[in-house]
């Protein structure tokens, strides 16, 4: 199974990050980076996967492409905002951690806003 091998690589990369650190701690957070980006790249299949089904939902009941692509942008945004910011933990600087993810907050609210505008301007044609 793909998570096994995901949880090695994982496992690997922690080991490696503290072998690195006591050696030459300026690369640990290169170690983990490498070690993510792998991982990353292991689950490129499992997320085109999701957006296929994603399409098709689009597709069958007819939603508008429009919004649908910013409910993507805005998982997108989420995932690698999370993923810059447990980078930003881990090599030391949590301070910056919080900044990218009171940036990624925003970035969502702002993209979200012509969602909530089509909603309201949906529940105000159904109002009599």
């Amino acid at each position: 199974m793909e998570i096994f091998k995901i949880l090695a690589i994982a496992l690997i990369t922690c080991v490696a990050t503290l072998i690195v650190k006591q050696v030459k701690p300026d690369f640990a957070s290169l170690v983990t980076l490498a070690g993510g980006i792998i991982i990353l790249l292991m689950l490129v299949d499992y997320i085109n996967q999701v957006f296929d089904v994603l399409n098709y939902i689009v597709e069958k009941t007819n939603l508008s492409p429009g919004l649908f692509s910013i409910v993507l942008k805005i998982i997108g945004i989420g995932y690698l905002t999370e993923f810059t910011a447990n980078i930003c933990t881990d090599a030391g600087s949590s301070s910056i951690a919080s900044k990218v993810l009171l940036a990624g907050k925003i970035i969502i609210l702002v993209m979200s806003l012509p969602i909530l505008t089509n909603i309201i301007d949906i529940i105000v044609g159904i109002l009599p």
